[in-house]
């Protein structure tokens, strides 16, 4: 006989195992995980290297929200690392302030200047859109065509593999413009990294989430048949689910070249970094220029790790075909067009719930995704009866 779950869940990252864990801590529902990588927790995935480095899988994985009801659910599992996350940008041979502030503008023109005067710089060089209609039109507003140059549009077409004209104005909207010194990379209230690392979190969750089934290197196709199951909840690639059946919807991918180096590699490093025990003088460094990879992170200068190594991770873009990993959906009307024909498919499968970011086809930080998966257990509880 098949066996029997209240539950299938594919896909064993944040949205997945955040309802496995509400389903069967607070309803004991019978969940069975199926996840086609050899670990749990998805990209957030993270591990210590052969350097006894603190390392991220599939790029850096910066948490930060404004929803005080994730970080509560999220601290049952956790205690927190607190940082400010920091970034430069290199290009025409130096280090940069960025995002772009007050301190970017003093070192364009190389002397201590004030916000009066760098916001009189802007008004002077922004190009007078009121609607803007791509991801260049949404930079070139804020601070003209210089800046544009120096900080976007390379690193923008190399990851993207496409002109900024070409991409919706939410790709390089996120990215804030600050009148003032204030270099933080992100704006959230609260920014921290789980204080033993993601996969911790991740064991933590699942060893509350009892009764729980996790079968790892398996794809859910290969266990319909022999399981049954009431409802599926489903966080891959929506249009895989249907089998392509509108095409297949465009994915940028990622490479990773990861490189350790000992305390006498980074003493020597050092007149670089300007930081003892470190590589490079922040966290993530952006290339926007011919290097081959888009940016540098050492991810030590976020988690406080007290260890004579650091590990630097080159990402370089990549196609899905190269990888088999989509990372970023990419936003353009057309890709707008067909997942909206996918979304009309999903909304008619009555005993499958599509959550995460490859289902919704949507760039969602974790928080976001968190909080989507507490909403999604919220709706499906008042849909069964819990057992006793």
């Amino acid at each position: 006989m098949p066996d029997r779950y209240d539950f299938l869940i594919v896909g064993a990252g944040f949205a997945g195992l955040v309802l496995a864990e509400r389903l069967s801590s607070q309803l004991g529902m019978r969940c069975l995980v199926v996840e086609r990588r050899s670990h749990i927790g998805g990209n957030a995935h993270d591990y210590h290297d052969a350097a006894g480095v603190l390392v991220h899988s599939y790029g850096p994985h910066y948490f930060r929200t404004n929803a005080p009801r994730v970080v509560d659910y999220l601290s049952q599992f956790t205690e927190w690392h607190h940082v400010t996350y920091k970034v430069q940008s290199f290009t025409g041979g130096r280090f940069w302030s960025f995002p772009v502030n007050l301190t970017t503008f003093e070192q364009l023109i190389g002397r201590p200047s004030s916000e009066e005067e760098f916001a009189a710089y802007l008004a002077e060089k922004r190009v007078p859109i009121d609607h803007p209609r791509n991801s260049e039109e949404v930079v070139v507003s804020q601070v003209g065509w210089e800046l544009y140059e120096m900080f976007f549009l390379g690193y923008t077409q190399k990851h993207w593999k496409m002109h900024p004209r070409d991409l919706a104005p939410s790709v390089c909207a996120r990215i804030p413009i600050r009148m003032t010194r204030n270099d933080a990379y992100l704006e959230e209230k609260f920014q921290a990294l789980p204080r033993d690392g993601y996969y911790r979190l991740f064991e933590n969750m699942v060893a509350q989430a009892q009764p729980l089934t996790i079968r790892l290197d398996t794809d859910y196709r290969d266990v319909l048949p022999h399981v049954r199951f009431d409802h599926m909840i489903y966080t891959g690639p929506v249009d895989a689910f249907f089998d392509h059946a509108f095409g297949r919807l465009p994915y940028r991918s990622l490479r990773f070249e990861f490189e350790s180096f000992e305390a006498s590699a980074l003493e020597a490093r050092e007149s670089v970094s300007g930081k003892p025990g470190f590589w490079q003088p922040e966290m993530q460094v952006n290339y926007p220029n011919d290097h081959a990879f888009t940016r540098i992170v050492e991810i030590k200068h976020a988690t406080g790790q007290a260890t004579p190594a650091s590990t630097i991770v080159r990402e370089f873009p990549a196609s899905t075909e190269e990888t088999q990993e989509p990372y970023y959906p990419v936003p353009t009307e057309a890709s707008a067009a067909m997942y909206a024909k996918y979304a009309e498919l999903a909304e008619s499968e009555t005993n499958v719930s599509f959550v995460g970011r490859l289902a919704a086809y949507r760039y969602y930080n974790m928080d976001q995704v968190v909080a989507m998966a507490l909403r999604e257990f919220e709706r499906l509880s008042a849909r069964v009866q819990p057992r006793a």
